[in-house]
């Protein structure tokens, strides 16, 4: 009778807000499309960067299907618990998005601000410095939460001393609230991870790394992957007197949501 009146079986569906939308969420959409476009034209590198979320490392099921012989399913524990041993994997994504190149660092320890930093400085170093080293800054786009987020003072500071490092200017543009999953690296990177490693037990940091590493599609998509083993503590504070030494630029339009750091060398 469900059927008859025109019913079926549904799951639910993500599309109610918990806080309203951002008034100029659509102009910051335009704004990231004109200034990212305008940044490669001039042959600068844009990045798309985010940690995904966390997995258990261990034998433990995997959402999704692969072939076995018939019958003989690959065998995992039958709980969910972390392993303390073992410990959990943080994916570190920094996505070229005009090149279609992923690079991840996968840590075993927090995401934090200084570990986020760590991703795009062993991004520049690993790849970035032989294709942009005449780049005249680089562009990155990123949530407004977590451990890249806009308000942290420590993602502000960490970054401050990578344009000093690298002697080049960061620019970043921040997503408006609520809309990461617009985050290019999101649908463009981290989804073809998890198809790739679909039904396979993350039983140890080696099997993540090469299985990020063989992400391919046939789209173009390649990606480079390292395991980072340092330690990351969390709850590091950025002082007011340390905050004000770092060379930050706003835009004029939402300089809370984009804004230039500059090496310290760079007046202002």
């Amino acid at each position: 009778m469900l059927k008859k009146l025109g019913y079926s079986l549904q799951a639910n569906k993500k599309s109610l807000s918990v806080t309203p939308s951002h008034p100029d969420r659509n102009e910051q959409f335009e704004y990231i499309n004109a200034e990212t476009v305008a940044a490669n034209e001039q042959g600068c590198p844009v990045l798309s960067v985010d940690a995904k979320k966390k997995e258990n490392i261990g034998n433990f099921k995997n959402n999704g299907t692969t072939y076995q012989a018939k019958g003989k399913p690959t065998e995992v524990l039958d709980h969910d618990f972390p392993i303390k041993e073992l410990g959990k994997a943080t994916p570190y994504g920094v996505y070229n998005v005009f090149r279609n190149h992923g690079f991840v660092s996968v840590g075993i320890s927090h995401d934090t601000a200084v570990f986020a930093v760590e991703s795009i400085r062993n991004w520049w170093y690993a790849e970035g410095i032989a294709n942009y080293a005449g780049a005249k800054e680089i562009l990155i786009t990123a949530d407004c939460g977590g451990s890249n987020g806009n308000r942290n003072r420590l993602w502000k500071y960490e970054l401050q001393k990578l344009a000093d490092e690298i002697e080049k200017p960061i620019r970043v543009l921040h997503y408006p609230p609520g809309t990461s999953k617009w985050n290019k690296i999101e649908h463009r990177l981290f989804s073809f991870i998890t198809n790739n490693w679909k039904g396979i037990p993350l039983i140890s940091t080696a099997v993540i790394v090469s299985l990020i590493g063989s992400t391919r599609t046939s789209e173009g998509l390649a990606v480079t992957c390292m395991l980072d083993d340092s330690f990351y503590e969390k709850g590091i504070k950025v002082d007011d007197d340390v905050f004000k030494s770092i060379n930050i630029v706003p835009d004029d339009f939402h300089g809370d949501w984009n804004y230039k750091i500059l090496p310290r060398s760079d007046p202002f």
